[in-house]
């Protein structure tokens, strides 16, 4: 008997899409049928050794295929959000995605449309949760709350007990100190250092970390 294979498609063909595909292909059992983006420029093109096979609007004709939104933008954190609002499917169309060399400890909820790219580290007792974008490196540590559509950007560091709420963005390197809040859309600029909480909505960055102008 031949094993079922789930087959998907990503919802964006940007540098997340592109670097998702790559995930996709080193999992076993789930094939990525190709992309879909609404940009003219790209319809017809392929990107990542896979195709751009039409628009948003083409999903409605693929009822039985799994979705993956690989949308991701600091100066638009909140993206995500409103695509899944835009398409308004049920959540189990939604597939999560964990790359194989990705360390998931014990007692780690993760929710639906969730991608863990290679060398994330997840240790006790978190929670991630929907559509959140997590790149390469991540650490977090125990009791660490992620809220759904946030962004974590390879090599980010999250000490113990951290909270950082829906749609935020947090770049590149950046480390949270222990207990520390990132809020709601709120951007964290690669490789700051936060020590304190981060107002919903508001840009922070530098060592130590601080509201931009």
């Amino acid at each position: 008997m031949t094993a079922h294979t789930d087959q998907i498609v990503l919802i964006g063909a940007g540098g997340f899409g592109r670097e998702t595909a790559g995930l996709v292909a080193s999992l076993a059992g789930v094939e990525a049928l190709g992309f879909l983006d609404d940009a003219p420029q790209l319809q017809g093109k392929t990107l990542a050794r896979l195709g751009v096979l039409g628009s948003l609007d083409l999903l409605p004709s693929m009822p039985e295929v799994g979705v993956v939104i690989t949308m991701g933008n600091p100066q638009d954190p909140a993206i995500r959000s409103r695509i899944v609002e835009r398409l308004s499917l049920p959540a189990e169309r939604y597939r999560t995605l964990i790359h194989p060399m990705a360390t998931v400890g014990p007692d780690v909820e993760i929710g639906a449309g969730t991608v863990i790219h290679a060398g994330s580290v997840f240790t006790q007792d978190i929670r991630i949760g929907r559509h959140v974008a997590i790149m390469p490196n991540v650490v977090f540590t125990h009791d660490d709350q992620v809220g759904d559509f946030a962004t974590l950007g390879a090599g980010a560091m999250l000490a113990g007990s951290v909270v950082v709420e829906d749609s935020a963005y947090v770049g590149s390197g950046a480390t949270v100190r222990e207990g520390c809040r990132i809020g709601p859309g709120a951007v964290v600029g690669m490789g700051s250092v936060v020590l304190t909480d981060v107002p919903g909505g508001e840009a922070w960055a530098g060592v130590p970390a601080r509201r931009l102008a």
